[in-house]
């Protein structure tokens, strides 16, 4: 039987990891605005600098996103997330201490977002798997709906209250907030009391073949291949903007801190607002077409939005517009991980996670990157048009695929999750 979603209330360890993922969550909302205002406002980056460190921060996933899941299979997850939040909150300390010495550079930052990319390739392809093993197959959608929300409201405050921070005891400094929200979340996490069971040896088993299996189950799948590819092309085309926005808002237009951290703040409430509406979407219309709506939805309202970042009231709008699509966005995203969690053989939660970060977190620095080029040698703005235009073209993997007609997504087969579980040896 399907446990109640109440249930999940009475559930304290996923109390514990809902709560560490939240105030996490608080303290990056602080630092996607610092961080870059750092470089923006304290080391006067150019838009190709600015758009470098965007790459920086999502570069592991491209590097060693696909061995981390092979690796984190074969590992307990928790205390993968455990190490991954303490070593984040070491590498953000380093920030306000370099700028007190008055020894703070681009390299450092760069430096510091690559490490925090390689703490969130591991931590996030561990939490992927480890949700599963937390809660009832029944709970997944329920409680992905609650962590997404709780991330939303976090996020509400958190870009806002960081650029009034930013404001008021300069950037660098906020990054402390982050480094304390950090060393917070792991210590929920420590307090988790249920045992996580060391995965089975499989004999002979070596990396490249796992690694081999998970990219043959997210491709090798029709539906999940389609998935997977509108995430990727979404993420490649909204990180050529998203990676110029801030260039635009504080570098060009030079609004306030606690301005640009509003507008990031109204992607938070879109945000929330779609993720509690995504139940309703996706009942009404079907998972498949809620998603294939969602898609191509989020991305007229975003293109809308392009025109309008201005220094007048037009900012209004374009916030606006840019928060609805967050509303309509959330459906695809909150199904998708959903669907590959109960798509998945637990075996297999990690390589698939870490394969389908690797395909779909892995083109953000290529676009971060290609923003930068963009906005150095066309504008800024002219950047944000490229972004905005190619998100209209990520709609077609799923458009054309079986998913525009089904209105139930399937999962695995009862006796999927069975199979003997590898783990490190020495021949790999």
């Amino acid at each position: 039987m399907t446990p109640p979603p109440t249930a999940l209330f009475r559930h304290a360890d996923f109390r514990r990891f809902w709560a560490a993922d939240t105030v996490s969550q608080a303290g990056s909302a602080v630092t996607l605005v610092a961080l870059p205002l750092v470089a923006i406002g304290t080391l006067d980056a150019t838009p190709f600098e600015a758009g470098l460190l965007v790459a920086f921060e999502y570069l592991a996933f491209l590097l060693i996103g696909l061995p981390a899941g092979a690796w984190v299979d074969r590992v307990r997850q928790r205390p993968v997330m455990i190490a991954g939040d303490a070593v984040r909150a070491v590498l953000l300390v380093s920030v306000p201490a370099a700028s007190w010495l008055g020894v703070l550079t681009l390299p450092q930052l760069y430096a510091v977002a690559f490490g925090m990319s390689v703490c969130t390739a591991f931590f996030d392809v561990a939490y992927g798997s480890y949700l599963p093993h937390l809660v009832a197959d029944g709970q997944l959608v329920a409680a992905n709906v609650r962590i997404e929300a709780s991330r939303s409201t976090v996020q509400v405050g958190g870009p806002g209250a960081g650029g009034a921070l930013v404001g008021a005891v300069t950037a660098p400094v906020a990054l402390a907030v982050d480094a304390v929200s950090f060393g917070l979340s792991a210590l929920l996490l420590s307090r988790i009391r249920r045992t996580e069971a060391r995965p089975a040896a499989l004999p002979g088993a070596n990396l490249r073949a796992e690694i081999a299996e998970g990219l043959r189950f997210v491709l090798g799948d029709r539906l999940l291949r389609a998935v997977t590819l509108t995430a990727a092309l979404s993420n490649l085309c909204g990180t050529i903007g998203a990676s110029m926005l801030l260039v635009l808002l504080a570098g060009e237009l030079h609004l306030s801190p606690f301005l640009c951290g509003l507008v990031f703040t109204a992607e938070a409430v879109g945000g929330l607002v779609g993720s509690l509406l995504t139940v309703r979407f996706t009942t009404r219309l079907g998972q498949g077409p809620a998603m294939c709506a969602a898609v191509a939805g989020s991305a007229v309202l975003w293109l809308l939005a392009v025109p309008l970042f201005r220094a007048n009231a037009r900012l209004a709008l374009a916030v606006l517009l840019q928060a609805l699509g967050w509303v309509v966005f959330m459906t695809f995203k909150i199904t998708s991980v959903a669907f590959r969690q109960r798509l998945c053989p637990k075996p297999l939660l990690g390589r698939m996670t870490a394969t389908v970060r690797f395909l779909v977190w892995g083109v953000m620095p290529l676009g971060a990157l290609l923003g930068g080029v963009l906005g150095q040698s066309l504008g800024v703005r002219q950047a944000l048009w490229v972004g905005a235009l190619g998100e209209l073209l990520a709609v077609l993997p799923v458009l054309c695929s079986p998913l525009r007609g089904m209105r139930e997504l399937p999962k695995a087969p009862a006796d999927a999750g069975e199979r003997p579980h590898p783990v490190l040896t020495p021949s790999s």
